[in-house]
């Protein structure tokens, strides 16, 4: 398989960010109950996942080593600001839905794993393929997460009513149970496919967060600590 093509596959099942490397688990949760939300919050992401990506990559031998993780966070908060001015101009409705997850895309560990883990690393095409991937990722599991919450939890999708489901919700899947039971059994079923490679997964996330070499738990999660 072509190496860009890889990169850009990469992050929808194989390092899928929130189902194998078990980052921006938060506002997967908390937005995943309504269908319209996810998908305006895996778009948001995207897109600053791709601007932060390009950046990144393009000055990364002008920031200086040692600031490199201010200077992350700081182009970053340019590229969240910008989008959610473009939100709440454009689609207030997405906007007062996401609330105070909109501007906390700032400290998305998805967005700065990419920026330290693969940013720093490599060219701005190949940045820019790994952030469309994984912000493709990203979307898809928030979607197929509302989905199933929304369906079976509020009996509607994308605000339209479903026969039966709507007169017979299951309202515990709307509520913080309901998101972490549905997390649960997606990435069991990630594991199941890709046959318990997600788990070495899961602990290479922890690799990605630029304070891994000062956390106690560092060893471990990468899988050089005791059982």
């Amino acid at each position: 398989m072509n190496a860009r093509l890889k990169t850009l596959l990469n992050g929808i099942l194989k390092e899928n960010p929130v189902l194998v490397l078990v980052l921006g688990t938060c506002p997967s949760l908390a937005i995943s109950t309504q269908a319209s939300s996810a998908l305006g919050m895996g778009i948001a992401a995207t897109l600053v996942l791709l601007g932060s990506n390009m950046a990144i990559s393009a000055l990364r031998n002008v920031i200086p080593d040692k600031v490199r993780i201010p200077c992350y966070v700081i182009l970053i908060a340019g590229f969240v600001t910008m989008t959610e001015m473009i939100v709440e101009a454009y689609a207030y409705e997405l906007y007062k839905a996401l609330g105070i997850y909109l501007p906390l895309i700032v400290v998305n560990c998805i967005i700065l794993g990419r920026a330290e883990m693969y940013a720093n690393k490599n060219g701005v095409v190949d940045s820019a393929l790994d952030a469309i991937g994984m912000g493709l990722g990203f979307t898809l599991t928030l979607l197929v997460m509302a989905s199933l919450r929304e369906v079976f939890g509020s009996g509607t999708w994308f605000g339209m009513e479903i026969p039966v489901l709507a007169d017979n919700p299951i309202s515990i899947l709307t509520m913080a149970p309901g998101g972490f039971f549905v997390f649960g059994c997606l990435i069991a079923l990630v594991n199941k496919i890709m046959k318990g490679q997600a788990l070495k997964g899961a602990r290479a996330g922890c690799a990605a967060c630029p304070s891994c070499s000062d956390c106690p738990n560092a060893n471990e999660a990468q899988g050089g600590g005791a059982a």
